[in-house]
């Protein structure tokens, strides 16, 4: 005899039990019941042995269970009271014999087939109240499965749980919906939940049934939409997926959209998962929540983590999320860094999509390890001192058929009509934003990465996509709004729900906008009538100034309008300057090679950019390569070309922005103000004919100062004046020219004494020789002015 139906190997994840004390909000729904089944007179002299070779339940009743039709099978199947005892109901196609098995009693109980489709039935006559008991289901070739009856459990979602799912505001619906070990009534089971209020059925379906909809059809709870069951004896590592079948009669698989675990593509089934992870990272989030993200350093490296860096064991692939923790951070605290942020690592089927295309929000992806895998690699990375930013798709999704999209038949997480629910330059579908179930998926989304994997960030790409409804549409593709408008308010209203939402419960959390319009107070408090997020991709600014280095340094002087225009509005936002993966893919070429001249100019006018970019106001981000300056473009599929640090000028490039990122972070200076403009002043903004650039950063309260000069021409400037605010040595701390950096050792000698000559409107001046296509920083002396 079998005694375990369920054919499957548990992954290395089981173990954590959830605690499923029920409270006000997750008491049980109690499921609709039939009345006690009356017995004719002849059917009661005659029962127990015969009465039931009829049917005891309606036939219109139990044609849809056999059809699989029915809305709730545990009205019928399970155990339900009778005149004469309790009725045990079950439906098992296919199956030759079943019988019952009480607990605690030796002798099984044969049940009467009452129908040939494998409908079973016995009444056991000496019980009145609800006992445990289990099945064991003959088929042929002497096949013999012992198992408990899923239809003998009660819902695991409560009313409240329903009513805050309805309203889009169950905060942890994650824990709620999906796949979730359980333990009912002493035994340990997977309880699932999905959403899919047009379906006519919804089947859990697996390698535990052989993918047969007909063994566990689930129950619809009222009028919620949602349909739920409770499995018996399935662990960690069961693969599944939900059969829905359509009001029109169609029938496919779907994926669970709340599943935490997925297979690895091009396989597409959800996997039931339980973290035994223990995180190590509490110090660094204590200090999170106490630090002013305004007032600090941010320096962010930017990773697609499947081609940063292959094995090199001769398997020619991507490391895993284990194998990148520690290089990954060596790497990143070498070169100074603050903050990780990934490139989507959510489970997407499309590589070619980088990420960007999410079918599954709640998993990530298994092309990398387990979940518990890629919660080490961030509890590593924090253990380390290093932050974590996860990009995250709101956006759009993709149109897969086993996904989101059309889940019950219907567009449920999307908009029927196209021109609200497609994007036309993905080809994808764009979330129903005024739907509360789509806005509660998405909201605690976004709050599951931060809760249970201790991300220390979230960027939004596309957000111009979602705040526009004519975004990349041509006149009469798109609807207005109620205003007659083209903000698209639902979107609007969501983001600045999130953003209140995560500021609130996660303190020191930062939120970035990847958004290219003008839109007013994205980065500014939805009390003031901004999104809430705190930080803006600066968009303007890297195209500006990609345009401006991209120049002949012969041209620069009719651009030089292009690296002054952004201070007229840098103050508007909180400000990320992004040198992204976006930069360098699409023909576009790579950083090094979108600059000018011989390949010695183009690593001065690129090691001259970083200096100025680092003295800039905003926060920062360069994406992988740039530091060492990889040639081609990036290719998803590649590793980064990390031989190419056997060159020199590699090398140098690389040492500059390692000394850059020490400096940033050790001076105040640099990034106590980015956002006001107390920390930043003009020097000479105006000398375009000689393409020279003169500021000072600020710390008002430390009161140090740096004046950063830029020279983006190949003329070395001898005895080049430039105003100072204070007397005393200004110490060159920084000059991209420098022969380590791969320069032509033009400089300064190490420091400049100001004089008292006024000069741009400074008390003081100095005469500097400023190195060809390079940026100098110095320190300002702190002495105070005699009085």
């Amino acid at each position: 005899m079998t005694t375990n139906p369920i054919d499957t190997e548990p992954t290395s994840g089981a173990g954590k039990q959830l605690n499923t004390s029920k409270t006000s909000s997750q008491a049980a729904i109690q499921p609709p019941t039939q009345p006690p089944v009356q017995l004719s007179t002849q059917a009661a002299a005659l029962a127990p042995k015969s009465y039931m070779n009829q049917p005891t339940v309606p036939a219109p009743e139990l044609m849809r269970l056999i059809s699989t039709t029915h809305p709730d099978p545990h009205a019928i199947l399970g155990l339900h009271p009778s005149s004469l005892g309790m009725v045990v109901r079950v439906f098992r196609p296919e199956a030759e014999k079943v019988s019952l098995l009480v607990d605690g009693e030796s002798a099984t109980r044969s049940m009467v087939k009452t129908h040939e489709a494998g409908f079973f039935e016995t009444l056991v006559e000496d019980r009145t109240e609800i006992f445990p008991y289990r099945l064991e289901v003959h088929y042929r070739e002497g096949k013999v499965y012992t198992l408990r009856d899923p239809y003998s459990y009660p819902p695991t979602l409560g009313e409240v749980d329903l009513h805050l799912f309805g309203e889009g505001r169950h905060e942890r619906v994650y824990e709620k919906f999906g796949a979730h070990l359980r333990e009912l009534e002493g035994v340990r089971g997977v309880a699932f939940a999905v959403w899919a209020p047009n379906a006519q059925r919804v089947s859990v379906v697996g390698n535990f049934n052989d993918w047969d909809g007909r063994l566990h059809q689930m129950r619809r709870l009222a009028s919620s939409g949602v349909w739920e069951l409770f499995i018996p004896d399935l662990a960690p590592g069961t693969v599944y997926k939900y059969e829905i079948r359509t009001r029109e009669g169609a029938i496919f698989l779907k994926a669970d959209p709340y599943a935490f675990y997925i297979e690895v593509p091009p396989n597409t089934a959800s996997v039931v998962y339980e973290s035994e992870y223990e995180f190590q990272d509490q110090t660094w989030l204590d200090e999170r929540a106490k630090s002013d993200f305004l007032r600090r350093p941010l320096s962010i490296y930017e990773v697609h983590l499947g081609s940063w860096r292959w094995s090199v064991d001769g398997e020619s692939r991507p490391l895993n999320y284990r194998e990148t923790a520690p290089l990954l951070a060596d790497y990143v605290l070498d070169m100074g860094f603050t903050h990780v942020e990934f490139m989507p690592l959510k489970g997407h089927p499309y590589t070619p999509s980088w990420g960007y295309q999410v079918t599954s929000y709640y998993a990530p992806t298994a092309r990398y390890g387990s979940p518990d895998d890629f919660r080490f690699l961030v509890d590593y990375l924090h253990q380390r001192g290093i932050g974590v930013i996860l990009d995250w798709v709101p956006a759009h999704f993709p149109k897969d058929a086993w996904a989101l999209g059309r889940f019950d038949g219907t567009a449920l997480y999307e908009h029927l009509d196209s021109r609200l629910g497609e994007h036309p330059d993905w080809g994808t579908y764009i979330f129903n934003y005024g739907r509360n179930e789509v806005r509660n998926f998405l909201l605690a989304n976004a709050l599951y990465w931060l809760e249970e994997y201790h991300i220390d960030g979230l960027r939004l790409d596309a957000v111009a996509s979602m705040l526009y409804l004519d975004y990349s549409r041509s006149e009469g593709e798109w609807i207005p709004n109620k205003h007659g408008g083209r903000e698209n308010l639902e979107a609007i209203s969501l983001l600045r729900e999130l953003n209140e939402v995560v500021h609130g419960s996660y303190p020191g959390v930062l939120m970035i906008a990847e958004e290219s319009t003008a839109w007013g107070g994205v980065s500014r408090p939805t009390y003031t009538g901004g999104l809430g997020f705190g930080y803006k991709w600066n968009m303007g600014w890297m195209h500006d100034t990609l345009e401006y280095f991209s120049k002949d340094p012969i041209h620069r002087r009719f651009h030089h309008n292009k690296l002054t225009f952004g201070l007229l509005y840098a103050w508007t936002e909180n400000f990320i300057l992004p040198l992204s993966h976006d930069e360098v893919v699409h023909g576009k070429g790579s950083l090094i090679d979108k600059m000018p001249g011989d390949r010695w100019q183009k690593f001065a006018n690129l090691r001259a950019l970083y200096a100025y970019m680092w003295a800039h106001p905003g926060k920062k981000l360069l994406f992988m390569g740039g530091e060492f300056g990889q040639w081609s473009e990036w290719r998803f599929d590649h590793s980064l070309d990390w031989h190419l640090l056997d060159g020199a000028d590699h090398r140098g490039l690389q040492n500059l922005m390692r000394d850059i990122n020490r400096l940033y972070r050790a001076e105040p200076a640099l990034w106590e103000m980015d956002s006001e403009p107390a920390g930043f002043q003009w020097i000479d903004a105006n000398n375009g004919d000689e393409s020279v650039f003169a500021f000072m950063r600020t710390a008002p309260s430390t009161k140090r100062q740096v004046v950063c000069v830029c020279n983006f021409t190949p003329v070395v400037r001898q005895g080049y004046r430039v105003g100072l605010p204070k007397q005393g040595k200004y110490r060159e701390v920084l000059n991209t020219d420098a022969s380590v950096y791969g320069g032509s050792n033009v400089g300064n000698g190490g420091s400049k004494t100001a004089e008292p000559v006024s000069w741009h409107g400074q008390p003081y001046s100095a005469s500097l020789v400023l190195p060809p296509l390079a940026t100098v920083w110095f320190e300002v002396p702190l002495n105070e002015e005699p009085h």
